[in-house]
């Protein structure tokens, strides 16, 4: 009776401890898994390509000091996504204080050699129209539409990630598609009536 009470109060308290640290990435893993989506995401949510390194940076140093931390309550992409976002809204905050009016040279534009000018022109004007129509939806609709339509996330991931109640994030998803939609058809007509 004694061995049987021992055997089975310490297991509990083990099982968990044992799973989570099994279960804990590293963060060379994590980076390698996750960094091209902090890149793209960062730069759908507004941030100029001149500051996408710094704000990357910013957003795996915070990912190393707390990765101890992640408890595995949602995915590992959920989790990064919530610390990319207050970095962004940071980086905007400084960005603003420091100089509202600053233009950033479009990288896009500089020469490849491994594409033909035709490629280059096309494919920077497409991103250039892409983000400027983002651009056109508010932070917390941008935000649902990138993680959703351009990350793949399902709606109750982009929900968890942005701390968003799920049918607020469903309400916010179906206004952003409306209004990029609203976009295209005014950009549209924009390019008809130029030729």
């Amino acid at each position: 009776m004694i061995s049987s009470s021992l055997h089975d109060t310490p297991a509990p308290e083990v099982a968990p401890q044992e799973s989570r640290s099994t279960a804990l990435p590293d963060f060379a893993t994590v980076y390698e898994q996750q960094f091209s989506f902090v890149w793209r995401v960062a730069r759908r949510l507004g941030v100029p390509d001149a500051a996408l390194d710094d704000v990357c940076q910013d957003v795996f140093v915070i990912v190393h000091k707390r990765l101890g931390e992640f408890e595995g309550r949602s995915s590992i992409r959920t989790w990064v996504y919530g610390i990319l976002h207050n970095v962004v809204l940071m980086w905007r905050r400084t960005s603003r204080r420091k100089d509202p009016e600053r233009s950033e040279i479009d990288p896009e534009l500089i020469v490849d050699p491994a594409n033909s000018p035709h490629e280059l022109a096309s494919g920077a004007q497409a991103a250039r129209i892409a983000h400027a129509m983002l651009a056109t939806l508010g932070d917390e609709k941008r935000t649902i539409f990138v993680l959703v339509e351009l990350e793949g996330l399902s709606v109750p991931e982009a929900a968890e990630a942005t701390g968003t109640n799920l049918n607020t994030a469903y309400a916010r998803l179906r206004a952003a598609r409306a209004d990029f939609a609203a976009a295209v058809v005014r950009f549209q007509a924009r390019e008809r009536g130029r030729t």
